[in-house]
């Protein structure tokens, strides 16, 4: 069997952390998303193919041409003309039976294995917000056909973006018409394919994190952190307190005083504290820098500095950023209402609660910084001593 990732979109809807590497490369518990997918691909695929696009050189030079004795091969996108349009790059190399996996969503391992043991499938899901995904009808365990994003949904379970058919759905593929995106789609290939071939569902047994903007990280992170085991590979200093599930990897250092609850992974070669508290679901990168700050549900990436009377809550920050002493995450409206983001310029409403900001790679706050809920700043921006941070940053 051979395992097709499409990782070449340009993923507009995850900016500013998609800016500077292509989305299958972002971090969830300190592992890019795209090697969930080669994971799973252990044990089940002779081969995989990549379609890459996007800094997709970055990609080529991160996993190389094997990964765990499995051949990689890479396929490039040069034009982005839809999800279909990727996969008929590969045809030519397509010679079985294959899988195809959405490169910017994670799936379980068991899921995968469970849907290739079928003929042709799909992977679906049940949701309580299906007009936002693909909707799927069906006849018993057969699909009918999906139909994406309707504004009365027929039916609770979605498309999970993840297939096993054989090679006679190259000839669906061949022939699918434009969208009325102009794109073609993979799921208009899915639906002629299921006119004439029956099409399995393997509903979702374990977990799906599907990621189209860049706050539903925080929801991966946190499921992935839930599903790891504890393990203290660093140093830890007396009067330390832990309650909860920590992973912590060489050469890090947690400095006295430190009040650490829930599930935190920390990295290689970081140093937290003194004085340092980190609560809910978070990952801290390699390679950072943590003093007396308050850190909940997050996720820093490497070579993170934030020193002193900080407070980062339900954020993303991305590589190299160094907070300055004082700066404030704002997490939480007043009006308790979901905190809305602008994405591609229109205003979103993330569903989320509680959600801080989004940062890029290379930023640097000034002194008593604070941020609104929600408000993104792109990467190498900087904010002035005492600046409030009312609308995105996008540059100087």
């Amino acid at each position: 069997m051979q395992a097709i990732i499409l990782a070449a979109g340009k993923s507009t809807r995850c900016y500013p952390l998609s800016i500077t590497r292509p989305k299958p490369l972002l971090p969830v518990a300190n592992r890019p998303i795209l090697f969930y997918h080669l994971d799973n691909c252990v044990g089940l695929a002779k081969e995989i193919i990549l379609i890459i696009g996007y800094k997709g050189e970055m990609i080529k030079q991160l996993v190389g041409s094997s990964y765990n004795g499995i051949p990689v091969k890479y396929v490039n996108q040069k034009q982005a003309k839809g999800t279909a349009h990727a996969l008929l790059q590969a045809a030519p190399l397509i010679s079985s039976k294959f899988l195809v996996m959405n490169g910017d969503d994670i799936y379980a391992r068991d899921d995968i294995h469970a849907l290739a043991s079928h003929e042709n499938a799909v992977l679906v899901a049940n949701r309580e917000d299906p007009e936002n995904f693909g909707v799927v009808e069906h006849k018993g365990e057969i699909l009918i056909r999906i139909s994406e994003k309707p504004k009365q949904p027929k039916t609770k379970l979605v498309n999970a973006a993840a297939y096993c058919f054989q090679k006679e759905f190259l000839s669906a593929l061949e022939q699918t018409e434009p969208s009325e995106r102009g794109e073609l789609e993979l799921t208009s290939a899915v639906n002629l394919y299921a006119e004439t071939t029956n099409i399995h569902m393997h509903e979702v047994a374990d977990y799906w994190y599907p990621l189209p903007y860049a706050w539903n990280l925080l929801d991966a992170n946190e499921g992935i952190l839930e599903s790891m085991e504890a393990a203290e590979d660093g140093i830890i200093e007396e009067g330390v307190t832990i309650k909860g599930k920590l992973i912590i990897g060489k050469g890090s250092v947690i400095k006295a005083g430190t009040y650490i609850e829930g599930n935190v992974l920390i990295g290689e070669n970081t140093s937290v504290g003194p004085n340092c508290h980190i609560r809910g679901s978070t990952t801290i990168g390699s390679n950072c820098k943590l003093g007396r700050v308050d850190i909940k549900n997050s996720i820093f990436m490497d070579r993170v500095y934030t020193k002193n009377f900080i407070f980062v809550g339900d954020s993303i920050l991305g590589e190299g950023t160094n907070f300055g002493a004082g700066t404030l995450t704002a997490n939480w409206r007043h009006d308790n209402s979901g905190v809305k983001s602008i994405v591609n310029g229109v205003l979103i409403n993330s569903g989320r609660r509680k959600l801080g900001t989004i940062v890029g790679d290379w930023v640097h706050t000034g002194i008593n910084t604070s941020i609104y809920p929600g408000r993104k700043l792109w990467p190498k921006v900087w904010t002035l001593p005492g600046e409030v941070v009312k609308q995105d940053i996008m540059h100087q």
